[in-house]
């Protein structure tokens, strides 16, 4: 997958314990796009789903806003861009209820939840499910794939040190976003289209969503590395010289932080979902490879018609969310048929099917498959 950070450049970290927080910095704000933040009194919101209910904390969302044209874009299932009565059906799983996580706030305008069904279907958005009936599949499965709301994240409230962070930090001159990272493991990545939008949101990174990995990482106060840059003093002969000196000490950083700290952000085996252009904008979903010995990063973003980043949000999945992406993949990857995934794992179907049940995913299969593969695995 190639997708990188055009129109941002890495500014200075700043660091408080176990935080650091690297500003993202653009020389001129993307045109005709801006965001700002709409908050809400009620502290619970409830969506009726006909035969239940879905009780979600919205703590706040997020407006696009757009500066010319009178369509009025909509959403569905995360973030989408629609025309106003658009007739084509974009791809979605079928859940009759994602398009309220998004409300149209004007002709203009756009309401969303910053990842909010990225986050909850992030299994669902990238399999369906089984597509041949094979005879281990649940009914309800291949009917209805994958349930999004399974999933468990932190308020960035929770994650220790952060909320400090964020009140004594210094905006920069041109910020338009920010790489937080704890004990030095990325935690995400955020970006807006304009310096005056990341003044108004920036506040709202504590109401983001974090992974288990950051939080316990938070919790256990573990201090970020000393990464400070060293002049030779004994090359300065003068202002001049110590300017050059800093300059070039300020691309270092920002070479090794690319490079290296938020290099697995994008996954290059991951899969890049573009979900459609308006307006000159293109809003595209990004999942990594679920690969079990390294970082994995789901997110989404809108780019410009120049290939300018203009909104990003990213969220870094849990080992425990990671596991089970992996095993998902290697299903698709086979078909959903156990005895063929079973063999690329080098195990035998008992196995691999206790161990779905053991990701969460033993309602996929039918009761007295599992019934039978238990009874295996307790004879052997």
């Amino acid at each position: 997958m190639t997708f990188k950070l055009d129109g941002l450049r890495t500014g200075p970290a700043q660091v408080w314990g176990s935080v650091r927080l690297v500003p993202l910095i653009r020389d001129e704000p993307v045109p005709h796009l801006r965001l700002h933040r709409k908050v809400y009194q009620e502290p619970v919101s409830i969506v009726d789903v006909g035969d239940a209910y879905y009780v979600s904390f919205v703590p706040h969302a997020f407006v696009a806003a757009w500066s010319d044209g009178d369509q009025m874009p909509a959403a569905s299932y995360g973030t989408r861009l629609l025309e106003r009565d658009a007739e084509e059906a974009l791809p979605r799983m079928a859940v009759r209820t994602v398009r309220r996580m998004a409300r149209k706030a004007g002709k203009d305008r756009l309401r969303f939840l910053p990842l909010h069904l990225a986050v909850e279907g992030y299994l669902a958005l990238h399999f369906g499910g089984p597509e041949i009936v094979w005879e281990e599949w649940a009914r309800k499965a291949v009917a209805q794939g994958l349930s999004p709301r399974c999933e468990e994240a932190y308020l960035g409230l929770q994650v220790r040190g952060l909320e400090d962070a964020l009140r004594i930090f210094e905006i920069h001159p041109g910020q338009c976003g920010v790489m937080v990272y704890v004990a030095d493991a990325l935690a995400s990545a955020f970006a807006v289209p304009h310096p005056d939008d990341y003044r108004a949101l920036h506040a709202t990174l504590v109401e983001d969503l974090f992974g288990e990995l950051i939080y316990t990482y938070g919790l256990l106060g573990a201090p970020a590395g000393d990464l400070s840059a060293r002049i030779d003093d004994t090359e300065v002969r003068s202002l001049e010289d110590l300017r050059t000196a800093a300059e070039i000490q300020q691309e270092e950083w920002a070479s090794f932080h690319d490079g290296v700290m938020a290099g697995q952000l994008f996954d290059e085996d991951g899969s890049r979902q573009v979900v459609q252009h308006l307006h000159g904008f293109e809003l595209t979903r990004f999942l990594p490879s679920f690969a079990l010995d390294g970082e994995n990063h789901i997110g989404e973003a809108i780019t410009d018609a120049e290939g300018r980043v203009a909104y990003l949000k990213s969220f870094r999945l849990s080992d425990a969310q990671v596991r089970r992406g992996y095993l998902l993949r290697r299903l698709a990857e086979h078909d959903w048929r156990l005895s063929a995934t079973a063999a690329a794992l080098g195990a035998d179907e008992a196995a691999l099917v206790l161990r779905l049940e053991r990701a969460g995913f033993g309602y996929l299969l039918r009761q007295d498959v599992l019934d039978r593969y238990r009874a295996q695995r307790r004879a052997t």
